[in-house]
């Protein structure tokens, strides 16, 4: 199995000052994962949650954003994929439906390595005949007593942009002014310089430069960047690293990796 790593810069702290120059906080730290894992199927046509538990196991992130996740649909063999992905890498698993599908249902999950203070799934605005889409939000406590929000969706995915521009105001309108520091990951099925990124960027920082940013699909020859980690308000975070993580066979999206220190 081949898989590559595409490590982005490090962003650390380059201020001189004496309070710059101290070791960082660990209990502020958070490692983030971002991982479309195509409906628990492997780019070989199987089905294998081992190998998609074993990427989140590798990169040991505090919370992970999980797009096409399925239910107890057949074609997943009635697996609850959050709940088996959660058992696989001992995080606490959460679903948010996006739609009935398949004799069973389809939308977000989330990992966390702590646990939930509260969670809700808002249903994002989508045209008749298109994919119902969802947001999914948990609201947890870090170890260094902090609580933060955290936010994982999947936007739509065909070629005419206007649900994504009315999922990205309404995520923006639903989530950008939270009381906590957040953090929204997922597949955003848009690229930096589209309309849909700039609703976002409004509102939220990206971790990536746009202007050069980390590419996550395909995962065997990444070309484009849709998949995502942004943060609200930018005063409150700052990156510390970055990477794509390309598994071949796990997905055909690399996953998207970034660990951030709350201010």
């Amino acid at each position: 199995m081949r898989i590559a790593l595409l490590v982005g810069m490090i962003a650390l702290f380059t201020c001189g000052s004496a309070a710059a120059q101290k070791e960082l906080d660990s209990s502020r730290m958070v490692t983030v994962l971002s991982f479309n894992i195509l409906h628990g199927a492997t780019t070989k046509g199987d089905f294998n949650l081992d190998v998609i538990a074993d990427v989140i196991k590798r990169t040991n992130p505090d919370f992970v954003a999980l797009q096409e996740v399925d239910f107890l649909t057949n074609r997943a063999k009635k697996y609850d994929l959050v709940t088996e992905l959660g058992w696989r890498t001992s995080m606490a698993p959460i679903f948010g439906r996006a739609m009935h599908y398949d004799g069973g249902e389809y939308g977000e999950g989330v990992l966390s390595k702590y646990s939930f203070i509260s969670s809700r799934n808002v249903v994002l605005p989508s045209s008749e005949g298109k994919e119902p889409r969802a947001a999914l939000e948990i609201v947890s406590v870090i170890p260094s007593g902090d609580t933060i929000s955290f936010i994982g969706t999947h936007l739509d995915h065909t070629e005419n942009e206007m649900d994504r521009i009315n999922q990205a105001t309404a995520i923006n309108r639903t989530f950008a002014n939270s009381k906590y520091p957040a953090i929204l990951a997922g597949d955003l099925n848009a690229t930096p310089e589209s309309k849909t990124i700039q609703i976002f960027t409004s509102q939220w920082t990206a971790s990536d430069d746009l202007e050069k940013p980390l590419l996550t699909y395909p995962s065997n020859k990444p070309d484009k960047k849709i998949d995502y980690i942004m943060y609200s308000p930018k005063k409150q975070w700052t990156v510390l690293k970055k990477a794509a993580v390309c598994d071949e066979i796990a997905s055909d999206h690399c996953s998207y990796l970034v660990t951030l220190i709350l201010n």
